[in-house]
């Protein structure tokens, strides 16, 4: 429990608030990919590679995460341990999302979907924001269930 609040309290105090401005490297393509963030250095720094993460995509709204069509993230095996799940999917939408680092879940997660897909290989780009931080995921889909 104590490596995630440093993990926090670390990306509290080197995250810039906007890697959407124009001028961030995943602006209009995913130039990194996985779970990142965009410090005041103007730096990308990725927390989790893609490789290490799962995506998966619900397009039905039988078996998405609530209900709905939605995106699960999974990372059981890297450092930190990652299950994010949304049903924010269309471009440009905002909506709640709920994580989970290390087993600690972080509560009022505002998504917003910046690149939608539907289709296995298709890049999926989420920003995330915790209290003050922003974060990133700039994934690819893996299945489609």
């Amino acid at each position: 429990m104590k490596n995630i609040y440093f993990l926090l309290i670390l990306l509290c105090i080197v995250t810039s608030c906007d890697n959407d401005d124009g001028n961030a490297t995943n602006e209009s393509q995913c130039n990194y990919q996985g779970f990142s963030y965009f410090d005041n250095n103007n730096n990308d720094q990725t927390l989790i590679p893609e490789m290490e993460l799962n995506t998966q995509y619900f397009p039905n709204a039988s078996n998405g995460p609530y209900g709905a069509p939605g995106i699960e993230i999974a990372s059981f095996t890297s450092s930190p341990t990652l299950f994010f799940t949304t049903n924010v999917i269309e471009l440009n939408e905002t909506g709640p999302g709920w994580i989970s680092i290390n087993g600690a879940e972080l509560e009022d997660v505002t998504v917003t979907c910046q690149r939608s897909g539907t289709a296995v290989g298709d890049e999926v780009r989420l920003d995330v924001i915790y209290n003050s931080m922003e974060l990133e995921f700039c994934v690819i889909i893996d299945e489609v269930l």
